[in-house]
């Protein structure tokens, strides 16, 4: 529970800088945004990290190769997130990422043999062919960007997995720090090469409202994946949907088409259901072992 109550916790977060980084979009480059983000993103974990006296003792090799896999699939995720943020609806780009926790939970069976029945693999099928009605290929309202949000999906998956995997004894903030590090660092370079635009005042509140919720979204995320069972934590990424339809009317006047709400309807349902399957195997399993 303590999993589930911080996914959603993150996931609220991410949406609300979500909504502001969109709101830069036609203000601000892509990679200047991003850049001042994570520079100022990168100085809070860094102060947080130090001043809570944080700074692990030395960790193992294993534990900095998985620190760096999560970076980069975190740095690779922002790209092609944002990326489809940019040019598509808030609540679009969520929709898509609500096959999230059905890639988690089939990538955790696959890879980390948790227990995944039948029922459950079906409900996964089902709930992708729920994307592909949100993303409709060949349709007239597709475009690259869909693609680019898919992209994002894998690349979150592998950075959600490289955390589960990590010892007990990494600091979730250095963590975080790592990724935003890397982040930084790439759209920096970026940044470099293109020619900036000013920040305003609106601009600059949007920015300091993206970074506080992104470094909350960081460490909840960090967090949510180390104390659950993935199955069990990784359904709670529905929240992000809710906010994302509630800001992208309220903030921008987006609402979905009725086939990407229906397909994320679907792609909910089945998640939901997968979390229903987790709850309910384990009550059944003593009933079982008497009739034995």
């Amino acid at each position: 529970m303590r999993g589930a109550a911080l996914m959603a916790g993150a996931m609220t977060a991410f949406t609300v800088n979500d909504a502001c980084m969109k709101a830069l979009s036609d203000v601000l480059p892509l990679s200047q945004a991003l850049f001042l983000r994570g520079l100022a993103t990168t100085i809070l974990l860094g102060v947080a990290l130090v001043g809570l006296g944080l700074w692990p003792a030395p960790l193992p090799r294993r534990d900095w190769g998985l620190i760096l896999v999560r970076s980069v699939a975190e740095l690779l995720a922002a790209w092609l997130f944002l990326t489809a943020l940019f040019n598509m609806p808030l609540a679009n780009v969520s929709a898509i990422l609500q096959a999230l926790p059905l890639a988690v939970t089939l990538a955790g069976a696959v890879i980390f043999r948790e227990p995944v029945g039948w029922r459950r693999l079906s409900a996964i099928g089902v709930g992708f062919l729920g994307v592909l009605m949100i993303v409709r290929p060949g349709a007239e309202g597709f475009t690259i960007y869909s693609v680019y949000a898919l992209g994002a999906v894998a690349a979150v998956t592998v950075r959600d997995l490289a955390a589960r995997r990590m010892s007990a004894r990494v600091p979730s903030l250095l963590v975080a720090l790592s990724a935003s590090v890397a982040v930084t660092a790439f759209f920096g370079a970026r940044a470099a090469a293109i020619d900036w635009a000013p920040v305003g005042g609106a601009e600059f509140w949007q920015l300091a409202g993206a970074t506080g919720f992104v470094v909350i979204g960081y460490v909840c995320s960090v967090a949510a994946m180390r104390a659950g069972e993935i199955g069990f934590v990784a359904p709670f990424r529905y929240v992000s949907l809710l906010v994302a339809l509630v800001l992208g009317f309220a903030v921008f006047g987006d609402w979905p088409r009725p086939l990407t709400l229906l397909g994320a309807a679907v792609v909910v349902g089945t998640g939901l259901f997968t979390l229903y399957r987790e709850r309910s195997l384990p009550r059944r399993a003593p009933a079982g072992l008497r009739m034995r």
